[in-house]
């Protein structure tokens, strides 16, 4: 599998992606606590300072990323949802969205889309469908609904359910009319039957400890980060139908089957909902 540095290697890539390897950048911090090796020293860095103040942040993100494939199973599974829209994908790591869909429904639909032109340029090179499927990858900024639906469209079919993933992308808009907007205008273009599956960090569980962590990131550069409560996250999806167990942990959100009982709560919260 190629790495960061093969994106400067090859020709093809140099006019597509501007890097900044002097301030970090989310999916790179992700990718650092996924156990990934995409990412530079300046993430690694701010990654290993926050947690050093926040260790539990390690397990949120490997928590949120199983969420994203037990959500992603129930959609295309119980659900019947072909087709999905990943907005703030991030780097492609284990389980990206279009292989846990495939390979329940092997001719699942897929975009996705990201602001950062590393992510698009990588998603490019490494996320291929299966033979009866699609993926496609967009460089857009979340907040830019009208670029992101017609693409999408392009792909998708918005006549029909859509499962449309904001996973780890609203907490960077953090002006709250602005975010409840951009997901208004977005769940407003789907079909019923569509869902929405949201998750989105909160302080509710580690109070300062976590400020404290999301400035030092801020302070080296990182992008602009919010918490909201679960209360807010709710908000997010008024006017669907929540699904059980509501907005929770990502851990507690439908978790497999363990012999060791109910899996702690950690700092990312989640909320999937259905569009009747």
């Amino acid at each position: 599998m190629p790495r960061l540095d093969d994106l400067h290697a090859k020709p093809a890539y140099r006019d597509e992606v501007v890097l900044n390897t002097e301030v970090p950048q989310s999916a790179r911090v992700w990718d650092r606590w996924l156990n990934g090796k995409d990412h530079y020293p300046i993430d690694r860095r701010a990654a290993d300072r926050v947690a050093t103040i926040l260790p539990e942040i390690v397990d949120a993100a490997r928590h949120d990323r199983a969420f994203l494939s037990r959500v992603v199973r129930y959609l295309a599974g119980e659900a019947g949802v072909r087709q999905f829209l990943d907005i703030g994908a991030g780097l492609p790591t284990v389980d990206n969205t279009h292989e846990v869909a495939q390979r329940v429904v092997p001719d699942a639909r897929i975009v996705y889309v990201d602001e950062d032109p590393l992510v698009v340029a990588y998603a490019r090179a490494l996320l291929y469908s299966s033979h009866e499927g699609t993926c496609d990858t967009i460089g857009a900024d979340a907040r830019d609904v009208d670029t992101i639906l017609n693409q999408a469209a392009i792909t998708l079919d918005f006549t029909r359910p859509i499962g449309l993933l904001l996973l780890g992308i609203l907490d960077h808009l953090v002006d709250d009319t602005e975010a409840l907007a951009t997901v208004e205008r977005l769940v407003a273009a789907l079909a019923p039957g569509s869902h929405v599956a949201i998750a989105h960090p909160t302080a509710a569980l580690h109070g300062e400890r976590f400020h404290q962590a999301m400035r030092l990131v801020m302070d080296m550069g990182g992008p602009p980060t919010v918490t909201r409560t679960p209360e807010q996250l709710a908000r997010f999806l008024d006017g669907l139908e929540l699904l059980n167990p509501g907005v929770v942990s990502c851990s507690r959100w439908r978790p497999d089957h363990s012999p060791f009982g109910t899996p702690p709560e950690v700092l990312q919260f989640c909320g999937v909902a259905r569009k009747t």
